[in-house]
């Protein structure tokens, strides 16, 4: 019994092999093979191009891989619409915010909760109504955003939308989260508060991100997949990633040349 728990543990939460994404002629995604452990932090980095966010949508449902497999917590969901990889446990943000900005922190949160629970289409307000109430001040309070709760979202700051966006993510329980740049385009105080939330999440939350702020990724990440022209060039820790020459030439470099 303990060996066979010592097993399951182990496995992989997310599995892929061989997974590429063509759309005609062109291949944004070739042959990506990936083991993510449950409560593993991993970053997916690399130049623009590189094919993450499509690899993103491939996994979460929003396009179809054209070649390969993608299992989840054992289960082979390649083909699986997104809603019902949402209900097996996965959550993402997109690079491009999908809140709605004339309504206030907690109604987006509590129609985020409202959009995973089953039975959600009905006519009128039941007693379910005032706990998913509760469950969105709940998750506001874990993404650090109790106080703005009543505020309108378009009144946010940027940084403010992007942990609205994570609590969002969290609305459904996931086991697996995936975070497409969720520093991008913040200031330096708002990647600090984004670094030290990532961090703080619950341990039992396995996490993917993409992110272009080095410092965010490499200090929230235990490992780190690089990505090339559609392609996982290389993988490790995020020290073993500071030393690779390879990666320094295809994209700390490049990261160097733009700010010289």
């Amino acid at each position: 019994m303990t060996t066979a728990v010592a097993t399951e543990s182990a496995a992989p939460i997310l599995r892929l092999r061989g997974v590429g994404r063509r759309y005609g002629g062109l291949v944004a995604v070739r042959d990506v093979d990936l083991d993510v452990a449950p409560g593993e932090r991993r970053a997916i980095l690399g130049p623009n191009g590189a094919g993450k966010t499509t690899l993103f949508n491939v996994i979460s449902g929003d396009v179809a891989p054209s070649s390969g497999t993608i299992e989840f917590r054992g289960q082979e969901v390649g083909m699986l619409p997104p809603r019902l990889r949402t209900q097996l446990g996965m959550g993402r943000t997109y690079q491009k915010s999908r809140s709605f900005l004339g309504l206030t922190v907690e109604d987006n949160l509590y129609l985020a909760v409202l959009g995973v629970s089953p039975g959600h289409l009905r006519p009128v307000v039941t007693k379910r109504d005032a706990a998913m109430r509760e469950r969105a001040r709940e998750l506001a309070r874990t993404v650090g955003l109790e106080p703005r709760v009543r505020s309108v979202v378009g009144s946010l700051s940027h940084g403010e939308q992007r942990q609205l966006e994570i609590g969002m993510a969290r609305a459904s329980d996931p086991i697996l989260m995936m975070l497409d740049e969720p520093a991008s385009g913040l200031s330096r105080g708002e990647r600090v508060a984004l670094t030290e939330l990532l961090i703080s999440l619950d341990p039992k939350i396995t996490l993917i991100l993409i992110e272009h702020d080095m410092d965010v990724a490499l200090r929230v990440a235990q490992q780190v997949t690089m990505m090339h022209e559609g392609t996982v060039i290389v993988e490790g820790t995020p020290d073993e990633i500071r030393a690779n020459q390879l990666v320094h030439d295809l994209y700390l470099g490049k990261a160097e040349q733009a700010h010289a």
